[in-house]
């Protein structure tokens, strides 16, 4: 690559829900040569998109197939079931998954927790999209269960939510091809984890790194004339104690009787 080709950019893959933006800022903060492209993808087809190499790495939800993916866990979305403003379920903090055995939920095709079984009453049909099971929701066919985060990005005026317990949680990661662990990628998990701009994790240490063992080499000599000064201040003690030595000889003379004649 000649000096005038721009280099290529950072394609990093998210799913609905995941908002990138913090973590975009600080790549730009810290790469601002390095363009990062976002790429938005449904959460059944990020894995995919990833091992294609559409994206050098993604947000996406676990569970992923981790024999040819690598995956950072990065935090847990609260469960919340999705209503109408005048619902009942609208005047409490909380519900459980038994408080919605009587009612309609929706279970989307594009659905991202793990049910061994969705509570409530199924509907006739499932919808094709969370985006469709919200419509249905406003039209106060049935309620809806999903992360939180879906329940904001689909916020609607005429619609709130509240926290399910007793359910499956959405967990969120960062994960990339094993065996495409580049520079770049190492760079963004830094920046995920928090990392410092300094940090000797993930990169490889900069040929500078040397220069520290000098400066303690030099702070080691400074160290020995201090040392060296230590010996000085004995030597004045000892001359100290030799003075007095003298001094208590001459006493000794003094005090010695004289022999009479």
């Amino acid at each position: 690559m000649t000096g005038s080709e721009a280099p290529s950019p950072f394609r990093l893959a998210y799913v609905p829900g995941v908002t990138p933006a913090k973590w975009v800022r600080i790549w730009q903060e810290r790469l601002p040569d390095v363009p990062l492209d976002l790429v938005a993808v449904s959460a059944a087809e990020a894995p995919d998109v990833l091992r294609r190499g559409e994206a050098d790495a993604g947000f996406v939800r676990l569970p992923v197939d981790r024999t040819d993916l690598s995956a950072i866990p990065l935090y847990t979305e609260t469960t919340v079931v999705v209503v109408p403003k005048d619902h009942v379920v609208s005047a409490v903090e909380e519900v459980s998954a038994d408080d919605l055995a009587d009612e309609i939920v929706f279970h989307p095709l594009d659905d991202t927790l793990d049910w061994e079984r969705p509570p409530g009453r199924p509907a006739f049909e499932r919808p094709a999209t969370t985006a469709d099971a919200v419509e249905l929701v406003a039209a106060g066919v049935g309620l809806l269960v999903v992360p939180q985060s879906l329940a904001r990005l689909h916020h609607r005026r005429d619609l709130t939510y509240r926290p399910v317990t007793g359910v499956p949680q959405s967990r969120v990661a960062l994960s990339w091809p094993e065996e495409r662990t580049t520079d770049r990628v190492e760079d963004f998990i830094g920046i995920v984890r928090g990392r410092t701009v300094n940090s000797t994790r993930g990169r490889r240490p900069a040929a500078g790194a040397q220069e520290p063992k000098a400066k303690r080499a030099g702070a080691g000599t400074g160290g020995g004339e201090r040392r060296g000064g230590g010996s000085g201040g004995g030597k004045q003690q000892a001359g100290r104690g030799a003075r007095r030595g003298a001094g208590a000889s001459q006493g000794a003379r003094r005090g010695k009787p004289r022999r009479r004649s």
